[in-house]
């Protein structure tokens, strides 16, 4: 008894002084996730409490406790939104918007790691990278300025050179058939530097002898990118292309919001910017959140579908 007692006693002792150890390791880690833990707990977390006005009949002025004191109406917001003329216009324009970026915006990174990593010059390498890095930090606005700037119909640089080849200035900001191309276009020249550098840090991960027993092999450069590269990185496009799907229906509203206009919203108007006007234009904030909801709940079907099948058939997931 006595020597199962000391030993309790010299393991809690043991345990004692190896968490201390542990937390003088790590506790610099610790203080550094304070503030994101705080961001999330704040701005991510507490307002999902405002989730609840989805199902109540919310009154403005009642402020915080008139969420839980409002008429609890159920289900009545969604079956407005489905049964309104606008909820396949707008489900149809946010998926179309987000799948075309995904569609053009996912591979160009990866395309242009690839291309990067095999320049030789590091001069011209690191130059190119800085400069396809440089649109992502320029500011939405700016970006939707220059768009307006570009496709003025009548100084625009498009339309000055569809004049000069004889045709007519075309105001394409207008008419709601150039709205997509415009979106999805400006977005991949904006971000696509950016979301490369994890592919090239990918890339630069896989071990130099590999190349070199490629090339005693005698393997052109086009099948060291087939048969090396793009295996080597595969788990890496599987985990960001789930974490893309994630954002399928969450297309940037700033964006849609400063380059829309009453006349296009056939394919510009978007869940996100029709939230918008409901809540914060009409005060109707209990509908609002209720089409937002809709918008959260499939968003994580996609997530977690996607996540799921992609573990069943390449044992790569983000959980």
């Amino acid at each position: 008894m006595r020597k199962e007692l000391h030993s309790a006693v010299h393991y809690n002792d043991d345990y004692k002084i190896l968490s201390k150890r542990n937390w003088n390791r790590g506790k610099y880690l610790v203080i550094m996730m304070i503030p994101v833990m705080a961001y999330y707990i704040l701005f991510c977390y507490l307002p999902m409490v405002g989730l609840y006005m989805g199902f109540t009949q919310f009154r403005p002025g009642a402020g915080f406790s008139g969420i839980f004191s409002s008429k609890f109406v159920g289900l009545k917001w969604f079956r407005q939104f489905f049964q309104s003329p606008y909820a396949f216009r707008l489900i149809r324009n946010t998926f179309l918007l987000s799948f075309y970026s995904l569609i053009f915006g996912f591979p160009i990174p990866i395309f242009f790691a690839i291309c990067i990593t095999q320049i030789q010059n590091k001069t011209v390498q690191k130059s190119a990278q800085v400069l396809t890095y440089l649109p992502y930090f320029i500011s939405t606005v700016v970006v939707v300025g220059m768009i307006n700037n570009f496709l003025s119909p009548s100084s625009g640089i498009i339309n000055q050179l569809i004049v000069a080849c004889g045709g007519k200035p075309v105001n394409f900001l207008g008419q709601p058939q150039y709205f997509r191309a415009i979106y999805v276009l400006s977005g991949s020249w904006q971000s696509f530097g950016f979301n490369s550098i994890i592919f090239v840090a990918a890339i630069m991960a896989i071990p130099p002898e590999l190349y070199e027993a490629m090339d005693v092999d005698g393997a052109s450069k086009l099948k060291k990118v087939w048969y090396l590269v793009l295996p080597s990185i595969s788990s890496t496009i599987i985990l960001l292309l789930i974490m893309s799907l994630g954002n399928l229906l969450n297309v940037g509203f700033e964006k849609v919001y400063l380059l829309y206009s009453p006349g296009i919203y056939e394919t510009a108007d978007v869940i996100q910017t029709y939230v918008y006007r409901q809540g914060i234009e009409n005060h109707n904030y209990g509908y609002a959140t209720a089409v937002g909801l809709f918008n959260s709940v499939i968003t994580f079907a996609i997530v977690f579908l996607s996540n799921r099948f992609s573990r069943k058939l390449t044992e790569t997931s983000v959980w």
